[in-house]
């Protein structure tokens, strides 16, 4: 099939691999034309070192890669996702499948990412979120992954599945998007916070309460808001979680491990050199988690520390004394 993939940072050039490796006629798109000559002349990009880019992968800056393609896949950060698929919507072939890989929630709107997408395009084309605990420096390494593809159109999800299965890239299908989205995006808060964690210097019993309260908190929220539970103990839910909270790869991991030794929020993701999804999903799951009249503290303490400068140990004491809680919220009842 031919196909354009829409972003070439590291995920949406590791994807563009995969599919390459499958057989498929790809086109990587970057945003500038100078991004799209650097991959052309070094046949390599910067953020997969060692990765090299098959002459067969078409290189591009010019939207009108999609035209003929039967998949497009939308890998550019998630603040961009709308306005490049409003871009490309009326250059897609009727039916084109949209497949939306990058994480997070819209800022302005609260909206999942495909749901963004929906709101450009209209229901003329099938739309799938592919996610799960996916690094993409791994990915492009060919190490074994297994990610979920999720849509209501059952037919587009196993198409996604037929497009991007291999044997060191699995995909499941499911058609509970707005649990996997969720679980995507507000995964990031919590590698935030388990940064924070690991920056001052707390231990592996820290992490592990963080990760455990904190993917209750995500499916207390996803739940709310139509997502199903068991969607959260799967891939794009605990597996996303862990592999983000641990891995060094994690760019959120990675800027909370500079705020918990001191760095100032605004300082720290501008180190990290790249977007930090999670900075921007802990002020958008804070408002939805408010407007559900959901409560998430763990969220709500890292709202506290990255946009009102709160001291980071201050917010580790408030929430190791909190009122007593069951553990399941039911018991006893």
């Amino acid at each position: 099939m031919r196909i354009s993939v829409l972003g070439s940072g590291g995920w949406g050039t590791a994807l563009a691999l995969v599919l390459l490796d499958n057989g498929h006629d790809v086109t990587l798109w970057s945003y500038t034309q100078e991004e799209s000559d650097v991959l052309a002349a070094q046949r390599e990009n910067p953020l997969l070192k060692g990765v090299p880019l098959p002459q067969e992968l078409k290189l591009t800056a010019a939207l009108d890669c999609v035209k003929g393609c039967g998949a497009v896949v939308l890998a550019t950060p998630s603040f961009a996702v709308r306005s490049t698929a409003r871009a490309v919507a009326p250059l897609l072939e009727p039916d084109t499948v949209l497949i939306s890989v990058s994480k997070g929630i819209e800022k302005d709107t609260s909206l999942t990412l495909t749901e963004a997408i929906a709101q450009e395009v209209g229901n003329r084309f099938p739309i799938v979120a592919l996610s799960g605990p996916s690094h993409a420096e791994e990915v492009g390494r060919h190490v074994p992954t297994v990610v979920v593809s999720a849509s209501k159109d059952r037919s587009a999800a196993e198409l996604v599945q037929d497009l991007f299965m291999n044997e060191r890239f699995r995909v499941y299908a499911s058609d509970d998007v707005v649990g996997v989205e969720l679980g995507a995006a507000l995964k990031n808060v919590i590698a935030l916070c388990a940064g924070i964690s690991d920056g001052m210097g707390f231990g592996d019993n820290t992490k592990a309460a963080l990760m455990t309260r904190g993917l209750t908190e995500i499916a207390r929220l996803g739940v709310a808001l139509g997502g199903r539970q068991e969607t959260f103990a799967g891939l794009s839910g605990v597996g996303d979680l862990i592999v983000t909270c641990t891995s060094m790869h994690s760019r959120n991991r990675r800027c909370g491990i500079l705020i918990g030794k001191g760095t100032p929020t605004e300082q720290a993701v501008k180190e990290i050199g790249a977007v930090v999804e999670g900075y921007y999903a802990a002020a958008t799951a804070r408002a939805l988690a408010q407007k559900a009249g959901v409560e998430m503290p763990i969220t709500e303490a890292a709202y506290q520390v990255l946009y009102n400068g709160k001291d980071p140990r201050k917010v580790i004491v408030d929430l190791m004394t909190r009122k007593r809680r069951h553990e399941l919220e039911d018991s006893w009842v």
